[in-house]
């Protein structure tokens, strides 16, 4: 049983300033609820019990989001918003949650290493701390894990883009299996329509074996002088079988300005609170443009 995810979220966010100057990245809210948590309420409903987030300089209020806050429990008391109350109480007792430091910002696949004495020699999940997925069969890290109980090797989400747009991504070359699951041969960051084996791009949640961790030890600085976890996979394919699973679904891009306000907007049509009124509003909206 899978039961360990680690959540990289030492990233400076600069995309985001000047909003990202005192709050993290992560803590930007998607209608209510900040990112990270939609991350860590995948995790759990998947079935993991203890996460260790990487964070960084500046990131203190993810630590405070997932503690106890008395104070505002007692007073939520008080006031008997009860369904608030058990609400933010809830947020504390989702999983077990461990932070690392994660001193220099030397790439992704250095924050990983950081959960290396966390994970021991166990396979493991990793989400994003900035990145949304869903899909209509499920949460996506629990998809990844149903395809590893059957492989026996680690899974990478995928999904499919526009070819004009492989530059942005990672992408696997590889051969299908089935028709969700490519067996990977390599692994190539952000390659050009004409190098690019497929249009099949990574989507921010992995699923590895420990063996990952030997790879990343041995990666030599990349591109922006930072250990990237794609030269790793690269690597470790060689050995080690790793898979893709292409999952039913989308990935929201809040990484940028745009796809965070279009993300505010298909979350909030979704809400059964706003969603309605929502909804009017928009067509209101369009209507005058």
């Amino acid at each position: 049983m899978i039961k360990k995810a680690v959540i990289p979220a030492a990233g400076y966010g600069t995309r985001f300033l000047p909003a990202t100057k005192s709050s993290p990245k992560e803590m930007i809210p998607i209608i209510d609820t900040p990112v990270i948590q939609y991350v860590v309420e995948e995790a759990v409903e998947s079935g993991i019990t203890d996460i260790l987030m990487i964070i960084g300089k500046g990131k203190r209020a993810i630590e405070e989001h997932f503690d106890r806050s008395p104070i505002l429990e007692e007073s939520l008391l008080r006031k008997q918003n009860l369904k608030m109350l058990d609400k933010i109480r809830s947020i504390s007792n989702m999983a077990n949650i461990h932070f690392v430091w994660q001193k220099e910002m030397n790439g992704l696949g250095d924050a990983i290493l950081h959960a290396k004495c966390h994970v021991g020699n166990e396979p493991f999940v990793i989400l994003l701390g900035d990145t949304l997925v869903q899909s209509e069969d499920g949460p996506v890290t629990k998809q990844l894990i149903d395809v590893y109980n059957k492989n026996k090797g680690s899974v990478i989400a995928l999904e499919e883009v526009e070819p004009k747009n492989v530059s942005k991504y990672g992408v696997i070359d590889g051969t299908p299996i089935s028709d969700c699951v490519v067996q990977a041969k390599g692994w190539i960051e952000k390659p050009s329509i004409e190098e690019a084996p497929s249009n099949l791009a990574v989507a921010g949640r992995y699923l590895f074996t420990p063996e990952i961790f030997d790879y990343l030890e041995t990666t030599t600085p990349g591109k922006n002088n930072e250990i990237q976890l794609t030269d790793a996979m690269k690597e470790m394919v060689k050995s080690h079988p790793m898979y893709g699973m292409k999952f039913n679904g989308k990935r929201y891009d809040i990484g940028n300005k745009l796809g965070f306000l279009k993300t505010n907007i298909e979350f909030g049509l979704k809400d059964p609170e706003i969603g309605e009124e929502m909804k009017m509003w928009i067509k209101e909206f369009a209507a005058g443009l």
